[in-house]
């Protein structure tokens, strides 16, 4: 079960992955939990970065509306989004 006997640095992320949006809290949540601990340094740094973001962006790059100018973000949002439910 997640949550449960996690170091504090997880604990802090899972809290910033909760955005209120149902849907952007399961996409960043999911994120977390399958990809965070095999990932890079680098794409770590990216995953912060667009815990930074606004919510409404975050909805638009999500459900394809927009595409965030920093290939870097673009790239990771495509990941997210592809990660099976």
């Amino acid at each position: 079960m997640p949550g449960v006997g996690e170091n504090p640095e997880i604990k802090r992320l899972r809290w910033r992955c909760r955005r209120g949006m149902r849907e952007l809290d399961q996409l960043m949540l999911r994120y977390l939990d399958r990809r965070w601990p095999m990932a890079e340094d680098a794409e770590r740094a990216v995953f912060l970065q667009l815990l930074d973001c606004e919510d409404d962006k975050l909805w638009r790059w999500f459900m394809g509306r927009e595409r965030p100018e920093n290939a870097e973000l673009d790239a990771l949002v495509t990941l997210i989004a592809g990660l099976p439910a």
